[in-house]
């Protein structure tokens, strides 16, 4: 009697522990970034991304995205952001190299998936080379088909689009590029 009792606690132990680790490592996927005018909450996919996803929760966990500009913004596309290491607006931007710049934790080989990129699509930015993402993203506004394979997908906007929407806008004839551009005030991983 006493061992089916010692058997039962602990397999309720173990249910509960199970249970809170999937809790746990589903709030890591939930990404929260405070704008100026509210909180945009992204649902993560390590199911598509794996390697992006553990590279922008490292750089959330470290604070790198708080305070950092959305540096191009293109009208009926998307709003960039994540430039760690010219883009903070609190510590060394330079308007003129946001955009340019990563982190140091290097690049990541592309992983790209069958999932569209439609509005409130979140992927990763990159230079000419697949294998160039690092720690810039962007949101997307509309559909862009022509990204579809060509682009990381690592998460989707799920609340606080209208936020999105808000942000300011950059000059078209400049490839998107923001004057005195709107920021991520804060960003951090679900509670």
């Amino acid at each position: 009697m006493l061992f089916k009792r010692l058997a039962t606690s602990l397999a309720l132990s173990a249910a509960i522990m199970a249970g809170s680790a999937a809790i746990a490592a589903a709030d890591e996927n939930e990404m929260i970034i405070t704008l100026k005018d509210g909180e945009v909450t992204v649902q993560l996919r390590p199911d598509l991304a794996p390697r992006h996803v553990a590279q922008i929760q490292e750089l959330v966990r470290s604070g790198a995205y708080d305070n950092v500009a959305f540096h191009r913004v293109i009208e009926g596309f998307m709003a960039q952001t994540g430039d760690v290491q010219h883009g903070n607006m609190a510590n060394g931007y330079n308007s003129q190299l946001a955009g340019t710049g990563a982190s140091q934790l290097g690049n990541i080989p592309a992983e790209f998936s069958d999932v569209a990129f439609e509005r409130g699509i979140v992927g990763m930015a990159r230079a000419q080379d697949p294998n160039s993402a690092n720690s810039q993203f962007f949101i997307m506004f509309a559909p862009a088909p022509s990204l579809n394979n060509q682009y990381t997908v690592v998460g989707e906007v799920t609340s606080g689009m209208e936020f999105v929407d808000n942000i300011k806008r950059g000059n078209s004839a400049q490839n998107g590029m923001v004057v005195d551009p709107d920021r991520m005030v804060s960003v951090r991983l679900g509670e």
